[in-house]
């Protein structure tokens, strides 16, 4: 009878314990350390032996280098899936690499680590909703036809030239490299003009407030007029009649007419 095998099962995120899984929470929302800390970390270790080129480091590195508060406005980027990638496919990818740059896994640098997280999370509540991904898809596309039309442009341009018409984007790779630079321009783009409508809306809100509080104090000082009005009006009425009484209460003596002098003759 042949002894049964000790050799360890294939590593997949299906094999990790439920508990183990590092939730969908909230960006910026602080995450707690497992109680399981010896099993987590072996999974991690089992997580970074499937692909090496996913170490905690260089994610962490990745996702905070210089420039990178552009480069992760673009989710696909973030989460390195190609923006046609099923959904199912892109959470597997979200959930190994968010065991990777987990706190607990870089205790060391928890407080970067922490960042990093939040940056995959917000990626990923990006992406798993429908509306919010298919606007990032339309984003990448608009890049892709917007690197294809100047490509069509400049063999135009070397065809009338009479010159060779093969550009640097008939590499895959520098094509790649320009619709990723377009697609950066986009999302850029978009997030400056969010943040022109966001100080817009603050300043018509601050605008209305303002307004709202010259108005109220209109409405408190006519109020404080009026009431003052009508608390002198009892002296005034009674002043008024005290003085009615006073210029009649003077006796009329008569018109007395001038004495007459008598002129006096040398």
């Amino acid at each position: 009878m042949a002894a049964p095998s000790t050799s360890p099962r294939p590593f997949s995120v299906s094999t990790i314990p439920h508990h183990l899984l590092v939730p969908c929470v909230p960006a910026g929302r602080r995450v707690t350390a497992s109680k399981s800390g010896g099993s987590f970390h072996l999974a991690l270790k089992e997580t970074e032996k499937r692909d090496s080129v996913l170490t905690s480091k260089q994610q962490i590195d990745r996702l905070l280098r210089p420039g990178a508060s552009y480069a992760n406005l673009n989710p696909f980027e973030v989460l390195q899936v190609d923006p046609r990638t099923p959904i199912d496919d892109i959470k597997k990818k979200f959930r190994r690499m968010s065991i990777l740059v987990h706190p607990d896994k870089n205790q060391d640098d928890s407080e970067r680590a922490q960042k990093a997280f939040d940056e995959l999370t917000k990626a990923w509540r990006c992406l798993e909703n429908e509306s919010t991904r298919q606007k990032c898809l339309d984003i990448v596309e608009e890049a892709e036809a917007i690197v294809a039309k100047r490509i069509e442009e400049r063999k135009k341009q070397l065809k009338r030239e009479g010159k060779d018409a093969r550009v640097d984007e008939d590499d895959p790779e520098k094509l790649k490299r320009a619709v990723y630079v377009q697609t950066m321009k986009l999302f850029a783009d978009m997030e400056r003009k969010r943040r022109q409508q966001e100080t817009r809306d603050q300043e018509e809100r601050k605008r209305k407030r303002d307004l709202e509080i010259e108005e109220e104090e209109q409405k408190k000082a006519e109020k404080e007029w009026q009431k003052n009005f009508e608390e002198s009006r009892v002296n005034r009425v009674n002043s008024w009649k005290d003085f009615q009484k006073g210029k009649s209460a003077k006796k009329f003596k008569g018109f007395k007419p001038p004495k007459h002098k008598a002129e006096a003759r040398d």
